[in-house]
């Protein structure tokens, strides 16, 4: 059951986050929305409402998941870029993915989403200093991030629910 909750692992950053990991990472979150759209693109109404596990969210909400999830975190790093360390505030995700517009929107509504607030988060993670990358938020259950440690989460999240996604197609043979 675990594999199937966490099919790629827990993110388990490494001590030191190099400047060649950095890269990698901000390539992948460059990379998700296509990524995502990619592996949703052919799947029908039946098979976007399925569970990726038993007792876990369906693809339909795991996409629409993505960006309300990247979204804070693409303001938390702004936060922290503009503020001194500031407390930033958590989000009930399983709410969130309970809400209406998670459990009927076309995922195309949340892929564009994706795509945009993608876009517009590299070109900013692309130009941040040795600096700027030390900066740091409080998150009030996990404690103080900097934005690299944050770069590094937010690509194992989009890995973590691509392969949710994927996973599910390849035990179904879809």
């Amino acid at each position: 059951m675990d594999e199937l909750r966490y099919p790629i692992g827990q993110y388990s950053p490494p001590q030191h986050i190099s400047d060649v990991q950095l890269h990698q990472y901000i390539r992948s979150i460059s990379d998700l929305p296509a990524r995502v759209a990619e592996a949703v693109a052919a799947l029908n109404e039946e098979q976007l409402d399925t569970s990726y596990r038993p007792g876990g969210w369906t693809v339909r909400q795991v996409v629409h998941h993505l960006p309300d999830s990247h979204l804070n975190g693409y303001t938390r790093q702004k936060l922290a870029l503009t503020e001194e360390n500031p407390t930033i505030r958590p989000y009930d995700e399983v709410a969130w993915a309970e809400l209406p517009d998670a459990k009927t929107a076309a995922p195309a509504v949340s892929l564009a989403l994706l795509q945009a607030l993608h876009q517009r988060w590299v070109i900013m993670l692309q130009q941040l200093t040795a600096t700027q990358l030390d900066r740091t938020f409080v998150h009030p259950v996990s404690g103080q991030q900097t934005i690299r440690y944050h770069i590094g989460l937010y690509a194992w999240h989009g890995e973590h629910h691509l392969a949710h996604i994927t996973g599910l197609k390849k035990r179904m043979d879809w």
